[in-house]
């Protein structure tokens, strides 16, 4: 079982905003890419941002950067699809928030200006998406009550830049740091599916040196990979947290057999929905949201 560790960043993060000599050049290249833009380094004021670490432990986004004091850009990479980031950008939004806006500015009479937020998602993992490459994620669809003019919302952009398919998208063209970038991982991905199911971790370690070696050899992010080889090979091996998945997933199967219980209560034992969901620990609105679903016919 995989020791727990403690990671600085992700290599998406180090190579695109935390990497001292080239990070803030990757991250413009992309910024650029993104916004049709040719800002440089000399005219613009880049600005990292994290969660204060002092009262989030261990939460933290991947990307957040204040562009000329003005534009807030949270960019996330992902290699597992998730339809929460809407809500997940809104928490890192309000907790960066903290750290930038004073305390005493929330109750002037005056309004206070904050940073204008753009969010966005790059999935290259490499599961079936039955989506069109580039869509919006809304924070809206998450309702429980639909309204026709959200009076909450938040807008994330998500990209599938996996594949051949995903190297033509705009960014991907338009940003050759990007690239190379989706050239390394699409290599990474290779030498990892070759070691097959539960490799110790002497295997994984070698296979992700043998693919940083590899990519050096063909010129791919052959400066940065040069210098933190060993880094970025850490920063693999502990961007999987084989504890907290089993856990996310051990959570779920319990949350399905407790709204079942709950169910078989309610309609074989008479329960009223709030009495079984309390007795079974099963949440009372998906309780409720399973009793309205139509009843599957052979």
């Amino acid at each position: 079982m995989k020791t727990k560790k403690e990671i600085k960043s992700s290599v998406f993060a180090d190579l695109f905003c935390d990497d001292e000599i080239d990070g803030k050049k990757n991250f413009l290249s992309l910024y650029n890419a993104i916004h049709g833009t040719n800002l440089t380094l000399e005219n613009t004021r880049l600005e990292r941002k994290r969660i204060p670490q002092s009262l989030y432990k261990t939460f933290d986004n991947d990307i957040s950067v204040l562009v000329n004091g003005r534009l807030f850009v949270l960019i996330e990479r992902q290699s597992t699809p998730n339809e929460n980031m809407p809500l997940r950008c809104l928490e890192y939004y309000v907790h960066l928030l903290y750290g930038i806006v004073p305390a005493k500015a929330r109750y002037r009479e005056t309004l206070f200006k904050i940073p204008t937020p753009e969010f966005y998602v790059f999935y290259n993992g490499n599961r079936k998406q039955n989506q069109e490459r580039e869509r919006t994620m809304r924070l809206s669809d998450a309702f429980i009550e639909p309204q026709a003019e959200p009076m909450c919302e938040v807008k994330v952009k998500f990209s599938n830049i996996g594949g051949t398919d995903g190297k033509k998208l705009r960014v991907i063209q338009n940003c050759a740091i990007m690239k190379e970038y989706c050239e390394f991982i699409e290599i990474v991905a290779r030498h990892r599916a070759a070691l097959g199911a539960n490799p110790s971790d002497s295997e994984l370690l070698n296979c992700y040196e043998n693919a940083i070696n590899e990519t050096i050899g063909k010129g791919i992010l052959a400066d940065y990979l040069s210098r933190k080889a060993t880094e970025v090979r850490n920063m693999f091996f502990g961007e999987y947290d084989y504890d907290l998945d089993m856990q996310v997933k051990a959570e779920e199967a319990a949350e399905r057999k407790a709204i079942e219980a709950a169910l078989v209560a309610i309609k074989e034992f008479g329960a009223s929905p709030e009495v079984a969901a309390e007795k079974m620990g099963a949440p009372l609105d998906k309780v409720l949201e399973a009793l309205k679903a139509p009843v599957a016919t052979a």
